[in-house]
């Protein structure tokens, strides 16, 4: 017998091997919790409550103040890191076709992103943080 592709049998036969894969999956979470629970040690020595650095002693102080530049450098690293991801397929697939007007949309939707991240990195500059020491 041929079921069609959008009949009733096969969206509940469907559905019935995705409920049943959550239910496993959710008793297997469970068990694992709950053998942790069980089988772990109840006390925790001091040793297992310190930070670990490579072996050697803690030093007393352990938190310390990060200079909130060294974010905005990591912001602005992650936003021209991910300008690299879109740019470098775009720039593979445009150096092995001439450009016509079938992808000539492309082209200029890429010259727009690259130019609001010109803009950005500017604006950026002039408030001045790229500047470490002011």
């Amino acid at each position: 017998m041929l079921i069609e592709p959008f009949s009733a049998e096969l969206f509940t036969e469907n559905w019935t091997a995705v409920a049943l894969s959550a239910v496993v999956a959710l008793l297997a979470i469970g068990g694992m919790f709950s053998a942790s629970r069980f089988l772990s040690a109840r006390r925790h020595s001091d040793a297992k409550l310190t930070t670990y650095e490579c072996g050697i002693p803690p030093t007393p102080y352990t938190w310390s103040n990060i200079n909130v530049r060294f974010y905005i450098f990591a912001i602005l690293f992650l936003i021209f890191d991910v300008e690299a991801v879109f740019l470098f397929p775009w720039a593979v697939i445009f150096m092995q076709e001439k450009i016509n007007e079938a992808n000539v949309l492309p082209f200029y939707a890429m010259m727009m992103f690259l130019g609001v991240l010109f803009f950005a990195i500017v604006y950026a500059w002039k408030k001045g943080v790229l500047e470490w020491q002011k």
